[in-house]
């Protein structure tokens, strides 16, 4: 049980690392970096409104792991959805494929 334990503790660790859950002013200031914007909200969520320059890949969607495979796992990432709960769950898929840093909006869009 102790070992199930600390490698549940070393992949949280890990995890926090690579996901940083931040708030709007400081994701404002991750934009002026000019990182690569994900929105994985359906397609009919984006086209309602959308962060300015952001790229529509959809978790619900059947080929989300291809779609945000393509992009670099070498570069920091911006993410969010409509209230985080989606782009949370995106995160972790991307921590597993190797993806090295990701930032994702607090309260998602619903707080932008």
């Amino acid at each position: 049980m102790k070992k199930f334990i600390l490698i549940l503790f070393i992949a949280c660790t890990a995890n926090e690392k690579t996901i940083e859950v931040v708030n709007k002013q400081t994701y404002l200031n991750l934009m002026e970096q000019h990182y690569q914007i994900i929105d994985v909200r359906t397609p009919t969520e984006f086209d309602e409104g959308h962060i300015e320059k952001a790229i529509n890949v959809d978790y619900k969607g059947a080929n989300f792991i291809e779609n945000i495979s393509a992009f670099d796992k070498s570069k920091t990432l911006l993410i969010y959805c409509r209230s985080g709960n989606r782009s949370g769950k995106a995160s972790i898929i991307m921590d597993s494929l190797g993806f090295t840093k990701i930032y994702d909006l607090e309260g998602g869009f619903m707080n932008w």
